[in-house]
């Protein structure tokens, strides 16, 4: 599906299922790239999107709501420059993903320092999908066996 790239960030591409949430961090894989934590899902997201994402900072290292805020208004235009990328891959995969951006730090870093991170990130998931989404072969155990 071509779609003409735009730089939105509609209420559709937002992860706001509690249940789904819920099944991210029970079933879901994740990884670190630091300051992020990802954590993502495959998911049937009955959306014309190929992604839906949501985006949290600790209440507990950031106690001010302002500061939670900021940060979250940050990766939130930060993603929705750079998401482009992510769904052209997911598209060609054909795969849809429920994921959560974790912001892991106690301090606030710097935007372009964060984009940078983020972008990595953002390349890992479609990797991340191919890596765990493969069916593990029945003959590719190690196998003890002695064959005199």
């Amino acid at each position: 599906m071509t779609r003409k790239t735009r730089f939105t960030f509609e209420k559709a591409e937002r992860l706001t299922h509690k249940i789904l949430i819920g099944k991210l961090f029970s079933e879901g894989n994740g990884f670190t790239c630091y300051p992020f934590r990802v954590v993502w899902k495959a998911a049937d997201l009955h959306s014309e999107y190929p992604a839906q994402v949501a985006i949290t900072v600790s209440k507990r290292n950031f106690k001010q709501a302002p500061k939670r805020n900021l940060l979250k208004r940050r990766i939130r235009e930060i993603y929705r420059l750079n998401k482009h990328k992510l769904y052209e891959e997911l598209e060609k995969k054909e795969v849809q993903i429920a994921f959560m951006i974790v912001y892991l730090p106690k301090k606030i870093m710097e935007t372009k320092d964060m984009e940078e991170q983020l972008k990595k990130a953002m390349q890992r998931i479609p990797r991340e999908y191919e890596k765990h989404s493969k069916p593990t072969e029945t003959g590719s155990s190690v196998h003890h066996d002695s064959a005199d």
